[in-house]
């Protein structure tokens, strides 16, 4: 069933690459790129189909060799190559089997990063701005552009809650993960008797919402305009420069102050008001796809503990994949590669169960 659906895709891929090469679809740009698309999805697929299809003979060949050879050391030889080439052509069969599986529609999008400080008070908001630097060498190493829409900074470095748009390649797909509560165990810089400190931040990362993903009637939103609060220029308190947007029907604000012009603030709390809307129409979707959400791959869920910063000992858990790394440092200066390759890893197993029952 498997290989029968595979050649079919492998046509269909043939087909392609025929009609990439006819002038009427060369003179039809818009097709050209339709084709074009379609191709490059396909094509991680198509080669490790292909390079399926060569062990499988490779197997079939040392199999045939088994029945005629009469040399027993090169039979012992033909024997320990057929086991290497059946755990590689499973191994194989796995990646197809992911490659095959429904992706993500928000994979390839732009995400909205919210951070916000919860339990512990000024500590957990300067770990906020900790969490926000680290995405940001993160997103830097990976050539993604950030962009500031919202954020409530404290006296003293910290951060009460920051919203950004981090743009770039494959954004979703690397940091979906992210989603839930980041817990850091520290003795606080406010703390004489050098005492242990938990603090908890929250990490929220929503795809960013296109036009056609969340409509919003201008009927459904009540826009109020205010001056600027907190530590600013000159147009703070002295014009109606921030924006309040209440999404009527579900009773959602969102607040925007950042900038001194009142359209630039509307635009970014509207930004985050759609990325919103589209997480609450998402997770709903799940819901009704699985009684368990926690189920289902990629949902996020924002309740509960995923990852434990511990200074004293200088590691990083992650709850999710039992994993702890003691490199500290280097994680909070972006280095999150390993961490989250393991945690596409473990998803990607997850969803192959998923598959398989």
């Amino acid at each position: 069933m498997l290989i029968e659906r595979l050649h079919a895709i492998e046509n269909r891929y043939l087909e392609l690459e025929a009609r990439l090469s006819e002038p009427e679809t060369i003179k039809n740009q818009e097709l050209y790129q339709q084709y074009a698309r379609e191709h490059a999805e396909l094509s991680p697929l198509i080669q490790i189909f292909r390079q399926h299809q060569q062990v499988e003979r490779e197997c079939d060949n040392n199999q045939a060799l088994l029945k005629t050879e009469t040399d027993e050391e090169i039979k012992e030889l033909a024997r320990e190559e057929i086991q290497q080439l059946k755990e590689r052509l499973e191994h194989l069969e796995n990646e197809l089997r992911f490659l095959l599986l429904p992706k993500d529609p928000n994979d390839a999008k732009n995400i909205l990063l919210e951070i916000r400080a919860g339990t512990g008070g000024e500590e957990a908001a300067l770990f906020a701005a900790e969490l926000f630097r680290m995405y940001t060498r993160f997103a830097e190493q990976h050539g993604w552009k950030v962009e500031i829409l919202s954020h409530n900074p404290t006296g003293i470095g910290g951060l009460k809650e920051i919203i950004a748009l981090i743009s770039g390649q494959q954004v979703y797909s690397l940091l979906k993960y992210e989603s839930g509560v980041h817990r850091v165990q520290r003795v606080p810089t406010t703390e004489s008797q050098g005492r242990i400190h938990t603090s908890a931040v929250t990490v929220a990362i929503l795809p960013e919402a296109e036009d056609v993903d969340v409509q919003i009637s201008p009927e459904e939103l009540r826009i109020d305009v205010f001056r600027s609060s907190g530590p600013g220029g000159q147009s703070v308190n002295t014009t109606d420069s921030a924006v309040r947007i209440t999404h009527l029907p579900t009773g959602m604000v969102v607040t925007c102050q950042d900038e001194k012009s009142q359209h630039k603030n509307k635009a970014k709390a509207l930004k985050v008001l759609q990325a919103r809307l589209l997480d609450i129409k998402q997770q709903e979707q799940h819901q009704k796809m699985a009684q368990d959400r926690k189920s289902q791959v990629g949902s996020g869920d924002r309740s509960e503990r995923i990852r434990t910063y511990n200074f004293p000992q200088g590691r990083v858990t992650d709850h999710r994949l039992g994993l702890t790394l003691y490199r500290l440092e280097a994680f909070l200066e972006g280095g999150l590669d390993e961490l989250l390759d393991a945690l596409v890893s473990y998803y990607r197993t997850e969803a192959l169960k998923q598959q398989a029952a």
